[in-house]
């Protein structure tokens, strides 16, 4: 291995060391937006204000992060309650086309949602039932 070699293995290690970094630090930041969301409206916004970056970069790294904490979530979900991610996500489509109040596709009339939606996944074996 010449020199050359040794310093662009160097460089790419680096390189991936600097991108695992950003990765984690972004989904950091999209866990804790979210956090703040489930706390309160008013926390929700402080967090928004003070921890969204503002610039391009930043705003880039953060989607990337939102975008892996989604992924995570929707595997956790189906190894949880075997429900297929692809059932996950159509519910969760259909939940933000029903919050718009934006008709579905091919449809004049707001679709019923409970008739869209499939069986709800069965309880959490170890969670108390609901009152």
């Amino acid at each position: 291995m010449t020199v050359a070699d040794e310093t662009a293995a160097g460089e790419t290690a680096a390189s991936r060391a600097a991108a695992g970094q950003t990765m984690a630090a972004a989904m950091q930041l999209a866990i804790g937006l979210l956090t703040a969301s489930l706390d309160s409206l008013e926390l929700e916004a402080r967090a928004l204000a003070t921890l969204m970056p503002r610039d391009a970069d930043g705003l880039g790294d953060f989607t990337a992060g939102l975008h892996v904490v989604s992924e995570l979530l929707i595997h956790e979900l189906h190894e949880a309650t075997g429900e297929p991610p692809e059932s996950v996500l159509l519910r969760l489509a259909i939940l933000a086309e029903h919050r718009r109040g934006t008709p579905s596709a091919g449809s004049s009339a707001r679709p019923s949602f409970r008739l869209c939606l499939p069986p709800a996944p069965p309880a959490w074996p170890d969670r108390p039932p609901s009152p």
